[in-house]
């Protein structure tokens, strides 16, 4: 799925801005595709970026309205509705990640079809993708895994490539989930593939590529979770990694929403790797990202040199201190 920028970012009537949190991670990691904002009168986020209506915004060369705040279920809320149609009538297409589908909605199924516009459910593919092939593909992937889900893949997948495109290298963020997909403008949602075209769809997200050039493929769920070690497994062996990232969270005691102890980092390892050498005798790790985002400054350093030490490998919080020393390894073999 591709979305058209430049961008409009709706974001409802969000009460704060981690509602916000796609508008927000858009903005911070692909600033040049937000052309500007628009709220409902009891918006509470704000991303810092000029307001304008969905006229204005298609006057100024907006071509998708992208829903940039989620809600408890999901859902378009009935309030929002004559804004979107708003921007669709303006010539706009509309993208959401949420999961009501934007054409199950009357007015706005009807507002797209009198302006040709598209409407972009960008949590479900819009493609038939083949079953994996494990053929080897020309260029390199780095995977980003966890020891569960939601710990911060896209942050670190994300940090890799604005630290490698700095570095000069070449490298392109591969998006696997909905919000990275409005942050990249492509991917695909890889939870919603059916499981036997989940390796299928992550060799079409990682194509063959130059040799020197690196794609950073988002990872999702982990290999030790219940729920999402399928989604996991699909995208290692369809992303055939040459490097692998493992994403943890050290305060974290149990599997999301689960009573499952969480695996160790270095379970996390042995078992990617093994799994990955299916595809790629030569996968190696080159560093764990930490989200200590719950631990003071000084538990953090403590806690990276302990586990730097304790793996041999670089360990870094990408958001307090940047992934230099991981890009390092990766690039220094």
């Amino acid at each position: 799925m591709e979305v058209r920028p430049p961008y409009l970012i709706f974001l409802g009537d969000a009460p704060d801005d981690l509602t916000a949190k796609t508008g927000h991670g858009i903005v911070n990691w692909r600033p040049q595709l937000a052309l500007a904002q628009s709220r409902l009168p009891q918006c509470k986020a704000d991303l810092g970026i000029p307001e304008m209506s969905p006229q204005e915004a298609a006057s100024a060369g907006a071509r998708t309205f992208v829903i940039g705040t989620v809600n408890f279920g999901g859902v378009i809320p009935p309030e929002w509705t004559g804004t979107i149609v708003s921007a669709l009538e303006a010539g706009m297409d509309v993208a959401s990640g949420l999961h009501t589908p934007l054409e199950s909605i009357a007015p706005i199924a009807e507002a797209a079809e009198r302006a040709g516009a598209k409407l972009l459910n960008v949590r479900h593919t819009n493609r038939v993708f083949k079953t994996g092939t494990g053929v080897k593909r020309s260029g390199k992937r780095l995977l980003t895994v966890g020891t569960d889900c939601s710990i911060g893949k896209m942050f670190t997948s994300l940090s890799i490539e604005r630290d490698l495109r700095q570095l000069g290298v070449s490298a392109d963020f591969r998006a696997s989930g909905q919000t990275g997909i409005l942050i990249a403008g492509r991917g695909v949602a890889v939870d919603a593939v059916v499981a036997d075209f989940i390796a299928g769809a992550a060799e079409w997200l990682s194509p063959s590529a130059d040799e020197d050039h690196w794609d950073v493929v988002e990872g999702q769920g982990s290999l030790f979770h219940p729920a999402f070690a399928g989604v996991s497994l699909g995208l290692l062996h369809g992303t055939q990694p040459d490097a692998i990232v493992v994403c943890h969270e050290p305060t974290r005691k149990t599997l999301l929403k689960t009573e499952i102890p969480m695996p160790s980092i270095e379970d996390v390892i042995e078992m990617t790797l093994r799994a990955g050498r299916v595809v790629n005798r030569d996968i190696r790790c080159v560093g764990v990202s930490l989200n200590t985002c719950q631990l003071s400054g000084t538990e953090t350093t403590r806690l990276i040199d302990e586990t730097s030490a304790r793996l041999s490998l670089p360990v870094t919080d990408p958001a307090k201190f940047g992934v230099r020393t991981i890009t390092e390894r990766l690039l220094g073999g």
